[in-house]
């Protein structure tokens, strides 16, 4: 995984170890954090993107081999 963007429009990537995914993750400061929420993410594309409905954080999924 890697390390948390400054940004939220950059993309957060994230692997099959990450799932099943929710925002905030628990590495995420708490100070300012929305309600949890688990997202949907499709596993089987080549690249499965969600964002996230309270803070617009994207997240991608990547595939390792």
């Amino acid at each position: 995984m890697t390390t948390t963007p400054t940004s939220k429009n950059i993309p957060i990537e994230i692997t099959e170890a990450d799932l099943p995914l929710s925002c905030p993750r628990p590495q995420d400061s708490l100070w300012n954090a929305h309600p949890r929420v688990f997202l949907p993410i499709d596993r089987d594309s080549t690249h499965g993107k969600v964002t996230c409905p309270y803070c617009s954080r994207h997240y991608v999924l990547t595939h390792t081999k």
